[in-house]
């Protein structure tokens, strides 16, 4: 069964672009570098709110045991590198993990 790790962070409309390259460019790739036994993806969701745009990462792991391994024993601890924080307005402390019972593809 995977685990999902499910994370928010909100940025002004001026910095929602930045932060989308940052992101896309930096940060992910940054998390693929360290190459973690067990993670399988990154989904990046994105919704305009009016004055804030928010951003949801949704990161699939084989197990909590692989999610540890990337952030710690401490494991619900946030992941926003230095660089994210700067264009981010702000952002979830913890992650929240979920048991993935059901991944269809239609």
């Amino acid at each position: 069964m995977a685990i999902k790790r499910i994370w928010h962070g909100w940025t002004t409309r001026d910095n929602a672009d930045k932060y989308q390259s940052v992101l896309l460019n930096e940060v992910i790739p940054g998390i693929e570098a360290k190459q973690i036994t067990g993670f399988r993806k990154i989904e990046v969701l994105r919704k305009d709110n009016g004055e804030e745009i928010e951003f949801v990462t949704i990161m699939t792991f084989d197990s909590l045991q692989n999610v540890k391994d990337f952030q710690g024993e401490d494991y619900t601890r946030c992941y926003v590198p230095d660089v994210a924080q700067a264009v981010l307005k702000r952002w979830d402390q913890h992650s929240t993990h979920y048991d993935a019972i059901d991944t269809r593809d239609f």
